[in-house]
């Protein structure tokens, strides 16, 4: 495994503790010690991510999980029928 891969997994093991923490978070709102280490996941992958594009150019939108799936047509509003 070379520095770059490296590097890599290491951002995305950040991403996965930051998204476990956030899916924690939809069902515990009021846990204040779990806030908290999202508030650092996300601090720490921020340097990460930005580290790892000043070294090895932009990895893209990605990480961004975003809500796009949510406005796009569902199968069953199509109306296209057999």
């Amino acid at each position: 495994m070379n520095k770059r891969e490296a590097a890599m997994l290491k951002l995305q093991g950040a991403k996965f503790a930051l998204w476990e923490l956030h899916l924690y978070l939809d069902t515990h709102p009021e846990d204040l010690e779990s806030i908290a280490a999202y508030k650092r996941y996300a601090a720490k992958y921020a340097m990460m991510k930005h580290e790892y594009e000043e070294q090895y150019g932009p990895i893209g939108t990605l990480d961004a999980p975003g809500v796009a799936w949510l406005k796009n047509p569902w199968p069953w509003d199509s109306e296209v029928r057999d």
